[in-house]
């Protein structure tokens, strides 16, 4: 048994310890079942959940959330285009976000294969600074993509 204020009280029959705890206000909680004797704890129950609420709560709250924004691109994506597209991968990241870059080939697109590996290499130099490559590109089927995360 353990008293409220951490010192320890001995082997005890349980009629004395919930005695013991109604003496001091508290409750007796019985913190390890399977050890031999069991071991209790008089504590204030509803202020101990309390706490791991508050600790659960704390836990949740940093943790890292993000979400993965995908920019869908042509190789024939005209400059202007390319530039608003940027402007939200840019924005993405510095949300927090990673971002999915995905060049998509239509018909006989498949042959400039290249044009779409210098757009994607033109997007990671510009952003450079601010992100990091998860996922070098590469072409599945039709479609060519590469993924970026924001740099710490």
């Amino acid at each position: 048994m353990i008293s409220g204020s951490g010192e320890q009280l001995g082997i005890m029959p349980i009629s004395n310890a919930l005695e013991r705890a109604e003496q001091e206000g508290l409750d007796l909680v019985e913190v390890a079942p399977n050890s031999s004797p069991p071991v209790c704890r008089i504590m204030d129950y509803g202020k101990y959940k309390y706490q791991q609420s508050k600790k659960l709560h704390v836990a949740k709250k940093s943790q890292s959330n993000f979400q993965i924004k995908e920019i869908r691109l042509r190789p024939k994506t005209e400059a202007h285009d390319l530039q608003v597209k940027f402007r939200h991968i840019q924005r993405f990241l510095e949300q927090g976000n990673k971002v999915k870059v995905s060049v998509l080939f239509r018909g006989r697109e498949i042959v400039y294969a290249d044009l779409g590996r210098k757009l994607v290499q033109d997007i990671v130099e510009k952003l450079g600074d601010i992100c990091v490559v998860d996922q070098e590109p590469r072409i599945e089927g039709r479609r060519m993509t590469m993924i970026l995360s924001p740099r710490k």
